[in-house]
């Protein structure tokens, strides 16, 4: 029994004289994880109020789309798209082409790539590229419209229904 009480003794003494001998090392260890976790919460914060300000400019160019204030709608939906957000960004350049906002087909074209260049779902991505060939084939690039057209069906999409259906 007595032997038993000295064996935790001399272990809690071990364990003591582990921590004296590394506790800067423990620290600096309980330092930067606290760093790291203060970095994180700021890194997710700074994401929510970025997608936040995007939804705000959302807002606004709808708002001025129902005004008839097509310029500035535009602008708005443009800036929206080159911020490259997942969920806005595909929604600005669906209204910009809803509402015919821009008439130069190189700029849509433009807005085209910027949207497809974003990390989007399969699904999504193959939407956007629907949606394109779809613009191409009524600027009569019908080649380029059919080749994404083969990508889409080829990609064995939702969408490849609609795809073969477009190609006919």
């Amino acid at each position: 029994m007595e032997n038993e009480v000295n064996n935790k003794s001399n272990l809690t003494k071990n364990v003591i004289n582990i921590f004296k001998k590394k506790s800067k090392l423990i620290y600096i260890t309980i330092i930067l994880i606290l760093i790291l976790l203060a970095s994180l919460a700021y890194f997710n914060y700074s994401l929510d109020n970025k997608h936040n300000k995007i939804s705000e400019k959302y807002i606004q160019a709808e708002i001025y789309l129902t005004s008839k204030d097509k310029k500035n709608s535009k602008n708005i939906y443009e800036i929206i798209i080159f911020s490259k957000n997942k969920f806005y960004s595909p929604l600005a350049l669906n209204k910009i082409l809803e509402n015919d906002l821009e008439k130069n087909n190189q700029k849509i074209l433009q807005y085209f790539d910027i949207v497809e260049s974003i990390r989007l779902e399969k699904e999504k991505k193959n939407l956007v590229k629907l949606k394109k060939s779809i613009f191409l084939f009524k600027i009569l690039k019908k080649d380029e419209g059919k080749k994404l057209l083969q990508e889409i069906i080829s990609d064995d999409s939702i969408w490849s229904a609609t795809a073969i259906e477009l190609l006919k």
